[in-house]
């Protein structure tokens, strides 16, 4: 299994970016998906914060914090087999490494992850 994430960028705030996910080996539409980022300084593993879940790439039930909600939207192509993060109104504290993360059904967490794609927001 393999998921690969791009379309970070360095931005200047207000303006918008998205963010892709493409998996080889799953198919999206099978499990819970998500979108997390790391804020810069956070040790390695540590300091995730949710920025949208869904519930398959079929526009199953989504779910987003208070930080974001209103401002990022999380879509899937099925035919592509890849998840994007439409992040809007972008602020300087959205900078982070955004990953994107698929859970099995059943799975206790998200059992395989992206690397990850740098966004920052200048002010």
């Amino acid at each position: 299994v393999q998921i690969v994430e791009s379309g970070g960028d360095s931005v200047q705030a207000g303006w918008s970016l998205r963010l892709s996910c493409a998996a080889s080996g799953l198919t999206f539409g099978y499990y819970t998906v998500g979108w997390f980022r790391q804020a810069p300084g956070a040790a390695p593993g540590k300091g995730y914060e949710t920025v949208a879940e869904m519930s398959g790439v079929s526009d199953g039930t989504t779910y987003y914090p208070e930080s974001v909600k209103g401002r990022f939207s999380v879509s899937g192509d099925s035919a592509k087999n890849t998840l994007y993060l439409q992040m809007n109104s972008l602020k300087p504290e959205d900078t982070a490494v955004y990953h994107c993360a698929a859970q099995q059904v059943g799975a206790s967490g998200y059992n395989y992850w992206g690397r990850g794609t740098q966004v920052t927001v200048s002010s």
